[in-house]
């Protein structure tokens, strides 16, 4: 059985990709679509759309961070799923609200659901990397 946090952080995942997909917008109108999707799921929807939008709301500055972190990739050319697996990591990550190792932990288990193979070890180098640089690791 998953965790309800891990479900929320799947579906804010999933909101912040068609966010993106959508060239940006309101994330209220694309939860108020997953609703309709999955009436049952309407408490994590509530945490997803909260996440998503604290994401969203910071993307530029977490990109910036990611762009400087990821070597040898220019942020364009990191997919989109990819993309905002690390800002949601790296999001927690500056939320401090639980410990580097289960943000990073997450992350990953995100990046091997939705992303392709070689997706998790590079999801875990680049929030590495980011964890110690603002000393969480």
């Amino acid at each position: 059985m998953l965790r309800a946090e891990t479900k929320t952080r799947a579906r804010a995942l999933q909101l912040l990709y068609a966010w993106e997909m959508r060239g940006g917008g309101s994330l209220e109108s694309l939860t108020a679509d997953a609703r309709a999707w999955n009436p049952r799921g309407i408490h994590q929807l509530d945490a997803a759309q909260e996440l998503a939008s604290d994401v969203a709301a910071s993307a530029s500055e977490l990109d910036r961070e990611i762009a400087e972190t990821a070597d040898n990739w220019r942020l364009e050319r990191i997919g989109a799923i990819e993309r905002n697996i690390l800002r949601i990591g790296l999001h927690e990550l500056h939320a401090a609200e639980l410990p580097a190792p289960v943000c990073i932990n997450e992350a990953v288990r995100l990046a091997h659901w939705f992303a392709g193979s070689k997706a998790p070890a590079f999801v875990n180098g680049v929030l590495d990397t980011l964890a110690r640089r603002l000393g969480r690791l």
